[in-house]
């Protein structure tokens, strides 16, 4: 399920470096391999710092402990302290400056560590630069963790640093160390001895604690109460809390302090394998908030965990029921989030992929059991621990996607995952879905029929779709992957279209990083403009759900003054919570498509509308001719196409009226650029489709010519655009201009002349003037291609009928443009000179005029008073309708052929 890339191994980076510079480190017999002398040095992760830096033990030589940093960005080790004997460091920190060495030392059982026998764990301060005197601040009979802030500052030189210590008998204190340098190079404390006086108890009777090194903030509940608080630390040396939020927790307690990200418990692996934390808090730049707690399983079967969205205001509690593989009871899950997903496993048991974004059904979560729900963690063991988030990786996590900093305390390595693409276009691709039109069984050419091999759930597809378009999405190639697989998947599934949802979830993934709230106004999936969403969707074996709408956190002290990310997520947890109790929050195609259909109806718009609709197709048209000058594979975005232009310049309004009455904080300005490139993105995807399905199938040129047959190439590609076609109009979006152009030409090349009529009438296939044109102009006047020309001809509108006469060499034609110049040439001289003209259509050839002669007197006559009407459209005159005439006049007697 997870990509991995090491990005620190213990063995690799930090042991051989040592054997390299001490050779006399953990001398053993001859012949023991690295692995012996890792475990014969001892080497322990005992932290992780802001800046990524890598602090470790290890035994020494002469029965020494050493403390040293590994820089991940220059691959250096650097030695920080040395103790002259065997001593258990169970958790570290280093100030920024590295200048102060904070430690805790825990006395081991049976006395192995000569620490004070007094004491349990000890909690040292050490001057590091160089190494000179050493301070305890910390003698006590419980565990103690120690973590140095590390602030955003532009200072060069800061000789203040404040550092954290959290004992596991349930009180944090702050120690506020001041500095001063000495023979010029020398850092050491002032006054150390006034220390005790310079430290604030910042809580009390806490129960549970988490440290987020990246943002400098520290979560906790207490024993009294079931309120999530949160510490911001500031540059300043000030802290305060800036969030309390009341949680819905089990009702069990938690009987010892649970600490997260402060340090690791290399010495209680049989507790480290029974469970994991049971609560974890993850953030997102971008404002969201995640809760995420569990329970033990009950009698070993059932697993329940909850997720809380703080920033939707709403909570997800699951409940799975597994079969148990013994008689204990499974660990509690992980939690790992990656990019706006939070993965929950069990070893051995389920990993359940959660959509944080859009937790509202399940099949939008990817929930997988049995043998593929591995993390993929090489040796997997319950040692591995979440360290945090990487925003922003440059290796492709997709659309300002994050991953997950996991190590495993077994090994000694530090990953970097991320969500696997090939993983899930495994999922997408496995067996043959089935379809509305699929068969039950499949029957081999000579052989019997047989039960086909049961599918995946059509929610794992989906879930897998909405996984890899939307977060992993700007991954090179991958889209192209997509939608090669929908070319060889056409046909709808029973559940959902996936076409409709690849549509959705592209456009979808251009705007989802920028706001949360457009989680609930965009269109994400077409699922939800279903009546009734199919069962397949709503439900997962095993698996039950249950949601409640959650209080509001309040948000304290400089919070209130929205600053950075808490200003993001107090404006998207009261946007989301005005979006609930709005009616239909979410863009659907129903507010396009009525609108539209009136707008046919009416036969056309009145001049202000018509400009204003252009105006907005312009906009977007314009955009999408700047993305495209290096791709013109598909001859699209070359014809007016009055019609798409239309319906673009609608969706443009309606979208920017729905963003408006909702967002109307957003302002005018960004929702303007936020709908035309929505509208944009969505003719060029529909463009780059096309254009991988014609490089597919090696489509040329020649496919725009319509005197010759299509082969089973172009009829592949015709069915896939009849299947954009359906998904299109069903969410009612417009498509590129000429697209109907070159879906029709498909279809005389590729249908029989009675099935293309049948596409017409049916309104499947739309006849544009560009096609009609290329129609009479490149097809003979067979027999055959006479009766196709006039059964189009017939079923084209009055306007595009006349326009279209006049490319067909033809005396039919011929004589249905001289009845027309004739009726507008008398209609004129009836207004001129009072002379009642009563023409009717009649297709017979008896005499309904006066005589030839004195017909043509009368139009030139006419000709030399006005502007010939027909100009514009051919050198149509008084000598036309004669020659006409005569023409027909001798076919009508049989003397000439038409």
């Amino acid at each position: 399920m997870l990509k991995l890339k090491t990005k620190f191994d213990l063995r690799r980076d930090v042991v051989a470096d040592i054997l390299r510079k001490e050779p006399t480190v953990g001398r053993v017999e001859t012949g023991m391999s690295s692995a012996d002398y890792s475990g014969a040095l001892d080497t322990r992760i005992v932290n992780v710092e802001r800046d990524g830096g890598i602090l470790y033990s290890w035994k020494g030589a002469s029965g020494t402990t050493r403390i040293g940093k590994y820089d991940p960005n220059t691959k250096d080790n650097k030695l920080l302290y040395t103790f002259d004997q065997q001593v258990c460091v169970s958790s570290c920190s280093l100030n920024k400056e590295e200048t102060l060495l904070a430690v805790s030392l825990t006395q081991r059982r049976g006395g192995q560590d000569r620490l004070n026998p007094m004491s349990k764990c000890l909690a040292l301060l050490i001057e590091i630069h160089p190494i000179n005197n050493t301070k305890v601040l910390k003698a006590v009979d419980c565990t103690v963790r120690v973590q140095f802030l590390h602030p955003e500052t532009d200072s060069k030189s800061v000789l203040e640093s404040h550092l954290l210590l959290i004992a596991e008998d349930g009180y944090i204190e702050q120690y506020h160390v001041l500095l001063c340098k000495y023979e010029g190079y020398r850092v050491v404390m002032l006054n150390p001895e006034r220390l005790s006086k310079l430290t604030e108890r910042i809580a009390e009777d806490v129960s549970w604690v988490q440290w987020d090194r990246h943002s400098q903030r520290l979560y906790y509940l207490t024993h009294r109460d079931k309120t999530l608080r949160c510490f911001q630390f500031y540059p300043n040396r000030n802290c305060e809390i800036v969030l309390e939020m009341v949680l819905d927790l089990p009702t069990e307690p938690l009987n010892t302090l649970r600490f997260v990200n402060l340090g690791f418990d290399h010495y209680d692996e049989k507790k480290l394998q029974q469970q994991h934390n049971q609560m974890e808090v993850f953030t997102n730049n971008i404002g969201s908030m995640c809760v995420c707690f569990s329970q033990p399983a009950i009698d070993g079967h059932e697993q329940t965990y909850s997720v809380i969205f703080v920033h939707k205001g709403c909570s997800k509690t699951f409940r799975v029921s597994q079969e148990g593989n013994g008689p204990e009871s499974p660990p509690l899950p992980i939690f790992i989030p990656i990019g706006f997903y939070i993965l929950v496993h069990v070893a051995g048991r389920f990993l359940h992929c959660i959509n944080s974004r859009q937790p509202q059904t399940l099949c939008y979560s990817l929930f997988l059991s049995g043998p593929e729900a591995q993390l993929g963690v090489p040796e997997p063991s319950a040692g591995v621990t979440v360290l945090g988030v990487e925003e922003e990786s440059e290796e492709g996590g997709g659309g300002g996607a994050s991953a997950s900093m996991l190590m495993d305390l077994a090994s000694g390595k530090i990953y970097r995952a991320g969500l696997s693409s090939a993983f899930l276009l495994q999922i997408l691709c496995s067996d043959t879905p089935p379809t509305r039109t699929s068969l039950p069984l499949s029957v081999a050419p000579g052989g019997t029929g047989r039960p086909r091999a049961p599918s995946r759930p059509e929610a794992q597809r989906l879930a897998a779709l909405h996984c890899l378009l939307v977060y992993l999405g700007t991954e090179p190639t991958l889209e192209d992957k997509i939608i090669d697989w929908l070319c060889d998947n056409t046909m709808a599934f029973v559940s959902f279209d996936q076409i409709q949802e690849f549509i959705l979830a592209s456009l979808y993934r251009i705007s989802y990083g920028k706001f949360l709230c457009l989680d609930k106004v965009l269109p994400y999936s077409s699922v939800s403009d279903k009546k009734e969403v199919a069962a397949a969707l709503l439900e997962v074996p095993g698996v039950s759900c249950t949601s409640e709408m959650y209080t509001d956190p309040v948000f304290k002290g400089k919070a209130r003054g929205l600053q950075g990310f808490w200003l993001s997520l107090q404006w998207n947890a009261e946007k989301m919570k005005h979006l609930e109790a709005a009616p239909h929050p979410r863009y659907r195609a129903s507010l396009l498509k009525d609108p539209w259909d009136r707008l046919r109806a009416d036969g056309g718009k009145t001049p202000s509308q018509s400009k204003h609709l252009e105006e907005n197709a312009k906009k977007v048209l314009s955009m999408v001719d700047t993305w495209s000058l290096d791709r013109k594979t598909v001859p699209l975005f070359q014809e007016e196409d009055p019609q798409q232009r239309a319906l673009i310049g609608l969706m443009v309004d309606k979208l920017r009226e729905h963003l408006t009455r909702l967002l109307p904080g957003l302002g005018k300005k960004r929702i303007d650029s936020l709908v035309v490139n929505y509208v944009a993105k969505l003719l060029e995807l529909i463009r780059h489709m096309l254009d991988y399905v014609w490089l597919k199938y090696s489509l040329g040129p020649r496919v725009l010519c319509l005197s010759q047959q299509g082969s089973s190439s172009e009829w592949s590609v015709f069915h896939f655009m009849c299947r954009v076609l359906e998904a299109t109009r069903g969410l009612c979006l417009p498509l590129p201009p000429g697209y109907n152009t070159v879906l029709s030409v498909l279809a005389v090349r590729c249908l029989p002349p009675h099935s293309l009529l049948q596409y017409v009438d049916h309104g499947l296939l739309q006849l544009t003037e560009t096609l009609v044109t290329h129609l009479m102009a490149d097809l003979d006047n067979s027999e055959a291609n006479e009766k196709l020309k006039f059964s189009i001809l017939k079923r084209l509108p009055e306007p595009l009928d006349q326009r279209v006469h006049h490319v067909w060499d033809h005396p039919v034609t011929s004589a249905i443009i001289s009845r027309d110049y004739v009726r507008s040439v008398l209609e004129r001289v009836q207004k001129q000179k009072g002379f009642e003209f009563t023409g009717k259509e009649n297709m017979g050839f008896k005499p309904q005029f006066l005589p030839l002669t004195h017909l043509t007197q009368i139009l030139s006559d006419v000709e030399q008073r006005a502007m010939n009407p027909f100009a514009e459209q051919g050198s149509v005159d008084a000598h036309f309708v004669e020659e006409t005439a005569l023409k027909q006049t001798l076919v009508h007697l049989g003397f000439s052929r038409k």
